[in-house]
């Protein structure tokens, strides 16, 4: 990408909102939902051995539970951008915690596979009206310089409630048992539902989106052809394909039965390593929301760079000569992997350059789908793949590379096109700002 491209994050757009504290209280409160939904989504990850006892079933049937959450948040990224390009952010976030909220208490008093299934689809529904919720928000109360940083700490914030499933959930699960754990933990969405009620608002004063159109099927035709037109948009779906599925399998399931039945580990060590990936990932997702606020030509280099790293100690822990991995290689291992997360965020920041406004909430929709898709499919596989090879896990974690190849090939295809167009959106803007008013 060309010097102009790198300047993006400085330029003052027009209509930008102000920021300030107020912004960052109202801002608080939806990451406080997207926070509680991380905690309910990744509870499955410390739970997966006891719920396998729990509902008497293998590494297929085991892996269901996580593929059927995923694939309900993919299939509603789209329906859930459209609803707050429409709706606003408040209506959405407030469905969204009522549904994860049922779906978490559903589960803790689920007592069959079937109602266990249900309860993590209807978590699976709610949580996909967060993430994107909360990017739409950034995008309302603060400027548009802001919005890499943002984005990154939203993610960060969320990688926290990570932190919260392995720390705490994981010690509750073995302290009071599964029912009290999981009914327990449900009461956080009631918290912040109260405060999302009470206190959280779209947009500032005077900040106002224009009103959408009630067209019902041609609006929504042409929302999702208008974003997907973007190589922008759809550069940043491959860019969150490719980048963050290696982390979310290992940490919303498969990471603790690698660990304690391939590697050997004592459930206590494996645990400590998931939470070597959070904190890697908290630490990092700083330091790329820095570079890549200030520096947007970095955007591309840093995703492949972790694409790249990521699959280098993947093969080298699975190819290691010996029957297990070395300590010090698992502990890089994870701490790669906690470069996924914030590399998957750099998807948002070719989308949203992209598109207008009015389109923010189904452009990262379609973004928001990579990731997830990929994360599901590679959940898939390895459940089948361990099933199929009797718990090899050197060939079921090899569905990893497929998955990045593809990725990797479709990011190459698009990032000239991406460049050219959002070099011309900048120079209309830069245009646009000197012909209004002060």
């Amino acid at each position: 990408m060309s010097s102009t491209a790198g300047t993006t994050a400085s330029v003052a757009l027009p209509g930008d909102p102000p920021g300030g504290r107020r912004a960052v209280a109202v801002w608080c409160i939806g990451v406080a939902v997207y926070f509680v939904a991380v905690i309910f989504r990744t509870s499955l990850g410390v739970a997966g051995l006891d719920a396998a006892d729990r509902f008497h079933v293998g590494a297929s049937a085991l892996s269901t539970f996580s593929i059927l959450q995923l694939l309900v948040y993919a299939g509603m990224q789209i329906p859930v951008g459209l609803l707050v390009d429409r709706l606003g952010t408040k209506k959405v976030l407030g469905i969204g915690v009522v549904l994860f909220t049922a779906g978490q208490l559903g589960f803790a008093f689920s007592a069959s596979y079937g109602t266990a299934l249900a309860s993590r689809a209807l978590l699976g529904c709610g949580d996909a009206m967060t993430f994107i919720s909360v990017l739409r928000l950034g995008t309302r109360w603060f400027p548009a310089r802001r919005g890499p940083m943002v984005a990154q700490l939203a993610g960060l914030v969320g990688m926290a409630g990570n932190l919260v499933s392995t720390l705490v959930l994981a010690r509750l699960l073995h302290g009071v048992g599964w029912t009290a754990a999981f009914a327990g933990s449900s009461l956080a969405g009631a918290v912040v539902l109260v405060l999302l009620v009470l206190f959280l608002k779209d947009h500032p004063e005077g900040h106002e989106p224009e009103p959408v159109p009630h067209e019902g099927a041609a609006y929504v035709r042409r929302q999702i052809a208008a974003s997907w037109r973007e190589p922008g948009t759809r550069l940043g779906m491959w860019v969150h394909f490719t980048t963050q599925f290696p982390a979310m399998v290992f940490l919303l399931l498969w990471g603790l039965p690698f660990l304690v039945e391939a590697q050997g580990l004592s459930r206590g060590t494996a645990g400590e390593l998931l939470t070597l990936v959070v904190l890697s990932n908290m630490a990092v997702g700083l330091v790329y929301g820095q570079i890549v606020a200030r520096h947007h030509a970095a955007r591309l280099p840093l995703a492949l760079g972790t694409v790249a790293v990521t699959a280098a100690m993947w093969a080298a822990t699975l190819l290691y000569p010996g029957e297990r991995a070395p300590m010090w290689l698992l502990v890089t291992l994870c701490a790669v992997l906690g470069a996924c997360g914030p590399a998957s965020m750099i998807g948002f920041d070719f989308a949203r350059p992209a598109n207008p406004a009015e389109r923010q909430g189904t452009a990262s929709g379609i973004t928001n789908m990579g990731g997830f898709i990929a994360s599901m499919t590679t959940l898939f596989a390895i459940g089948v793949l361990l099933d199929a090879t009797d718990d090899d896990y050197t060939v079921a974690f090899c569905a990893v590379f497929v998955l990045q190849a593809l990725g990797v090939s479709q990011i190459l295809r698009l990032r000239g096109r991406a460049a050219r167009r959002e070099r011309e959106r900048l120079v209309a803007s830069r245009v646009e700002s000197v012909h209004v008013p002060a």
